[in-house]
């Protein structure tokens, strides 16, 4: 059962830096929906509350199905781009012509951790291979439909912590304030964790990305939210 479950999370489908990306996107649009919602509250009240709550999951969750489908798309764009440089290689004039479009390719990635002589013989072996088997025909994979489903997911369930305060607390306006220190907090755990992922300071990420937060805040308090 756990291994089942393993299988469905959305570390094992999308990269840190994706995952990343999915979430700050999924706060960041969400609490710059809420801030400026307190006009909606003010003049409507309790049923402005609501219509706010709605708007924001459903303006969520449509963008969580776009960037799910962006992901996908963005999937097969690289693969065709990966495609594009076996098919050069493979007609290559001549077996060092075919050595250069490896190396350009994986020079960046290799070149600090893999000796010259190496990355020669892995770029003439690669290079080899690829001007000797036919390329992979590039569709849609079953990888592809699960990152891009939770990346659609991660981006839609940031908006759920502005519905608990709404759900908890009677005062709209009160609700709103809880609402958007959630949404500041999570932004805080957001850059810690993933600065684990990296050579950050998980402490100090997770501040620059709360003031980042702050300063939506205070721009929406200065032009009146």
């Amino acid at each position: 059962m756990k291994e089942a479950l393993t299988r469905f999370i959305a570390a094992r489908h999308l990269d840190p830096a994706t995952r990343m990306g999915e979430i700050l996107f999924g706060l960041i649009m969400t609490l710059t929906f809420t801030l400026g919602a307190s006009m909606i509250v003010t003049q409507q009240g309790r049923e402005g509350a609501r219509e706010m709550l709605i708007a924001t999951l459903g303006c969520n969750a449509a963008w969580g199905l776009i960037d799910g489908i962006f992901y996908i798309l963005g999937q097969l764009f690289e693969r065709s781009r990966l495609h594009r440089v076996g098919d050069r290689v493979k007609h290559a004039n001549t077996p060092e012509a075919a050595r250069a479009l490896v190396a350009d390719e994986l020079d960046d990635l290799l070149a600090n951790v893999v000796i010259e002589a190496d990355r020669a013989a892995m770029y003439d072996s690669i290079a080899a291979r690829l001007r000797r088997e036919p390329l992979p025909r590039n569709r849609v994979t079953k990888e592809d439909l699960a990152g891009g489903l939770w990346a659609g997911v991660l981006v839609f369930a940031c908006s759920l912590p502005v519905a608990l305060p709404f759900l908890l607390i009677s005062d709209p306006h009160a609700a709103l304030r809880v609402s958007n220190a959630l949404l500041l907090v999570l932004l805080f755990l957001a850059g810690y964790r993933f600065a684990k992922d990296t050579m950050a300071y998980p402490w100090l990420t997770g501040v620059v990305f709360l003031i980042f937060g702050l300063v939506l805040v205070l721009i929406n308090i200065v032009l009146g939210g």
